[in-house]
């Protein structure tokens, strides 16, 4: 993104922008299911916390990684494999900062169909399905919340869920707009916005979110702001 800003431009071998395609595909669809591990992590800590230890094991920890990431391996490479049989006989320039799928599908003289349909079929259960069961656990997280008597231990509660939630809201709202949104509805320019939304603002906000649950960190960073001001 940064060569193509600075440059006004960039080419890119097709193999090299369906590569690209697959590996911003595959990490997104990774970071939606260790999302939806996490709400589940936190609905056992938080409704079920005498059998939290025995559900949520190191054994289960590791399922739930490697369930995530073939799941995240194997979903994409049916797409690409899709956009390979795609002509692309028009022009070659993708009016994007990377290769996403709708400016690249934009530029394929054949018949689409089928490959937007397998795309939007496939997003309907990673990220609106993922999303539906984050908000049904969360539901349960606060009913749970609202009967804890002391005010400390709601306290608590909400720390636990407050960092994740927030990463959850501002991913899934942009996802959810670019994918599970029929691609012909967006502009091209709506679909860039948003795509600089998720690629660079979450993930720089991420570590930020976590990391501030820590005591330590937060006073550091208090000591910090105290210092230059």
């Amino acid at each position: 993104m940064l060569q193509v800003i600075l440059q006004g431009g960039s080419s890119i071998s097709f193999a090299g922008c369906l590569s690209q395609l697959y590996v911003f595909a595959a990490t997104g669809i990774a970071e939606c299911l260790l999302l939806t591990s996490m709400s589940y992590d936190r609905y056992l800590a938080i409704c079920k916390p005498l059998h939290y230890s025995s559900i949520m094991s190191f054994k289960q920890h590791v399922y739930l990684v490697i369930f995530s990431w073939a799941c995240a391996v194997i979903l994409p490479a049916i797409s690409i494999s899709l956009i390979c049989f795609l002509d692309f006989c028009g022009s070659n320039t993708i009016d994007h900062f990377f290769c996403d799928f709708a400016p690249l599908i934009k530029l394929s003289c054949s018949d689409t169909s089928t490959v937007e349909f397998e795309v939007f079929a496939q997003t309907i259960p990673v990220f609106l399905f993922t999303f539906i069961y984050i908000i049904g656990t969360y539901f349960n997280i606060f009913l749970a919340i609202s009967k804890i008597s002391s005010t400390v231990g709601r306290q608590k509660a909400f720390s636990t869920c407050s960092s994740h939630l927030t990463v959850v809201g501002a991913y899934y709202g942009t996802m959810i707009i670019l994918y599970v949104t029929p691609n012909r509805r967006q502009s091209l320019k709506v679909n860039k916005t948003f795509s600089l939304l998720y690629s660079v603002v979450t993930p720089l906000l991420n570590p930020i979110i976590y990391s501030l649950r820590n005591k330590e960190i937060r006073k550091s960073f208090s000591s910090l702001i105290l210092q230059k001001l």
